[in-house]
């Protein structure tokens, strides 16, 4: 088996000027938005970047992130029950210190990137060395990792893993992640209402018509720091009301979004009377379109049905835009896949430092993720 080499960079000015060469299939893993997240972290996390040698040679990289759940206010405030209390208490006294190895901000395969082709084998010895050389590099500044997690793979994926060194390592299984791949056949709008069964064009109408005096307007970089505030405090409103949150994002992140990456992100306001009552925002990468935070006024939401108006339009610009796909992440189920967006199936690895509880995981984890009952939708007349 090959031999790999690895260094940690705790800055973007240390990294290699090949990096984006490596990783340039994922925007999420070159540089202009990697800025970002250093620039605009959130308070209770820190990056760090792996670069993967071989004989010398820069091969791959690797985003992993450091979380310190002690410093959030809060783990999310939707919902109050036992199970709620107990995980929250969990996570702050046994699992405090968090390694995400991946991008815990997003939902998707983002953690790493080759330029060669590698087996799973070989990728599956990768992340777990890199993964130890991280705990010494952490464990050399006085902090001690209780949990680590490798983020997001897809199905296909976690099965090979698990047939190399991932196969004593706890497979978790969070929410779907929920994806529309677009009909190459749509060119507009009208072209996939007509795809619609009548009773999703009825959604559609209804939601059009509920939505009328609301005004869009795409953001330029001094719009969107002339409404910074209000525009963190719609998105603080929506994740505070989240099952469960690991981080919050800084106040700064959206305007900081926009000046790293003033091409590939974008972010839309919604205007009442010249009044913003919502926003939001996505991501171009490559031909899949990204969908990232949004806000909104609670009372104009339930009003004006914003939320699902806002699915629309992002569905309307992928099309308009001829993306392939639009991933519209973990949140709200039902909801996307009333506009067509199916639940892709994602794993995730984990494993805890103490070999007590690392024993328990497999009858804790399960016990602790809040119950998720939903009912698919299927929007789209049968061909």
């Amino acid at each position: 088996m090959e031999t790999f080499t690895y260094k940690i960079y705790a800055s973007l000015s240390e990294l290699p000027t090949s990096w984006d060469e490596v990783a340039v299939e994922n925007a999420f893993l070159q540089t202009p938005y990697l800025k970002v997240l250093e620039d605009s972290s959130p308070i209770n996390m820190r990056c760090y970047y792996i670069g993967i040698y071989e004989n010398d040679i820069l091969i791959g990289v690797a985003l992993t992130q450091y979380l310190d759940i002690n410093k959030l206010e809060s783990f999310g405030e939707r919902d109050q029950c036992i199970k709620t209390y107990i995980r929250n208490f969990i996570f702050k006294n046994f699992s405090g210190h968090v390694l995400f190895l991946g991008n815990n901000l997003v939902s998707g395969h983002n953690s790493y990137a080759y330029k060669k082709h590698l087996s799973f084998e070989t990728i599956s010895k990768i992340m777990l060395e890199y993964c130890a050389e991280m705990l010494v590099f952490l464990k050399q500044k006085n902090i001690t990792i209780h949990l680590i997690t490798f983020k997001d793979f897809y199905q296909i994926e976690a099965t090979e893993l698990k047939k190399f060194d991932f196969k004593n390592i706890y497979e978790i299984h969070a929410q779907p992640n929920m994806i529309l791949n677009l009909n190459t056949k749509w060119k507009s709008k009208e072209d996939y209402n007509r795809e619609l069964t009548k009773k999703y064009r009825d959604q559609y109408k209804r939601a059009r018509k509920k939505f009328t005096g609301i005004a869009i307007e795409e953001l330029s970089l001094e719009k969107i720091e002339q409404n910074e505030a209000k525009i963190y405090e719609f998105y603080k409103f929506v994740a505070k009301n989240a099952s469960f949150n690991t981080f919050i994002l800084s106040e700064s992140h959206f305007s900081t979004f926009k000046k790293k990456c003033p091409k590939h992100f974008k972010l839309f306001g919604y205007f009442d009377n010249h009044l913003l009552v919502g926003f939001h925002t996505i991501f171009q990468n490559g031909d899949t379109l990204e969908t990232y935070f949004l806000g909104y006024d609670e009372k104009v939401q339930k009003e004006k049905m914003l939320y699902l108006n806002m699915l629309y339009n992002m569905t309307e610009f992928g099309i308009e835009n001829h993306f392939k796909r639009i991933i519209f992440g973990r949140t709200a189920l039902e909801i996307k896949s009333s506009i067509g967006a199916q639940p892709i199936m994602m794993s995730g690895f984990m494993f805890h430092k103490n070999r007590w509880i690392n024993k328990l995981l497999p009858k804790i984890f399960p016990r602790l993720e809040p119950e998720m009952i939903w009912q698919q939708r299927h929007p789209f007349k049968e061909n």
